[in-house]
């Protein structure tokens, strides 16, 4: 690390385009530093979840943790549970495409056939309600040769529309937070590009594929 690299304590760029490489060092150390902290925020946009029911027996935090719970007796893998326990945390931001947040949110860090779990749960789990809205209940057929499909019907079925009762012994989250701590603080999918040393910034226009090809 450069001398230079330690007096710079944020980025004196006004656009990209005038941006150095060392710079791009400041921001990836405070990117490296932020994403390492992704659980704790998580777990507070979690806690959010609290209070109001929506008309439910349960708030949607005690739904979430009662469907960690059930997942966990029912010998779910800790990715699995990690996945249950996060699987609405959308609710609060965007009630509407819940299910789309929380896959997002899990995505770098989990099984892409748990993603796919989460991103389709909320039609899976219209088999036990649709049908009060005029809907097809049996929407979720369309999907049945998909490979999470068993997985998401397990989910829906066993865990997350059972999960409404008030006098379930539902465990705490201190429960769970090894778990979510193990997932959430993995290296994302990919890794994490670097900055190189020798960047160039203004680097040669791509090829065309049919000359790359050559």
């Amino acid at each position: 690390m450069s001398t230079s690299d330690l007096a710079l304590t944020q980025a004196r760029f006004a656009r990209f385009d005038q941006s150095t490489a060392e710079e791009w060092r400041l921001i990836d150390r405070h990117f490296r530093a932020y994403q390492s902290d992704a659980c704790r925020r998580v777990l507070a946009h979690l806690e959010r979840l609290k209070g109001d029911t929506h008309g439910y027996p349960v708030d949607r935090y005690e739904h979430c943790l009662q469907t960690a719970t059930r997942a966990l007796r029912d010998g779910a893998d800790e990715e699995t549970v990690v996945c249950a326990l996060l699987h609405d945390i959308g609710d609060d931001l965007a009630p509407a495409n819940h299910a789309e947040i929380a896959a997002a949110i899990l995505e770098p860090f989990v099984d892409p056939l748990n993603v796919w779990m989460i991103r389709h749960h909320e039609l899976f789990q219209g088999y036990h309600y649709r049908h009060f809205f005029g809907q097809d209940r049996h929407a979720r057929e369309a999907y049945r040769d998909h490979p999470a499909y068993a997985r998401t019907v397990r989910f829906c079925d066993d865990w997350d529309q059972t999960s409404f009762d008030p006098d379930y012994d539902t465990l705490p989250l201190d429960a769970f937070l090894p778990m979510i701590e193990n997932v959430m603080g993995r290296e994302p999918f990919g890794g994490l590009p670097s900055v190189v040393e020798d960047s160039d910034s203004s680097p040669e226009p791509q090829a065309n594929a049919q000359e790359a090809s050559r």
